[in-house]
């Protein structure tokens, strides 16, 4: 069983920082790309950043292209979205997902694991 928890959601004023992690569990990810989606109220889940899992590529939303990087640990088998120059349309539920392979890294519907997700909101 694989299990994928986020944590580091919160609430920050717009302009600051947040660090958010995802912990994988319950299967070597030598071969996967972790992905990072969120999603508003009222709005579809849309893609942020997927990283291959010996880290050779990423992958990012334009929206937070330059502001967000993504990084993974394949010691602890976690991987890491560090959000900076936070904006009032960055807030979200942010979730962790996983899959087999880096092909079409931005679609949701590829991703075959999940995190329950953590929360992000931006004051402005």
């Amino acid at each position: 069983q694989v299990q994928l928890v986020e944590s580091g959601g919160g609430l920050v004023q717009a302009g600051g920082s947040l660090r958010l992690a995802c912990a994988a569990s319950g299967r070597t990810f030598t071969r996967y790309t972790m992905g990072w989606f969120r999603q508003a109220p009222g709005k579809e889940r849309e893609f942020v950043a997927a990283i291959s899992w010996r880290g050779s590529s990423t992958y990012y939303a334009d929206s937070v292209k330059g502001r967000f990087t993504i990084s993974g640990d394949n010691v602890k088998n976690t991987v890491y979205l560090q959000m900076n120059s936070l904006k009032p349309e960055d807030t979200a539920v942010y979730y962790c997902a996983a899959k087999p392979n880096f092909g079409d890294a931005n679609l949701y519907a590829t991703y075959d694991y999940w995190g329950q997700g953590t929360q992000v909101t931006v004051s402005s």
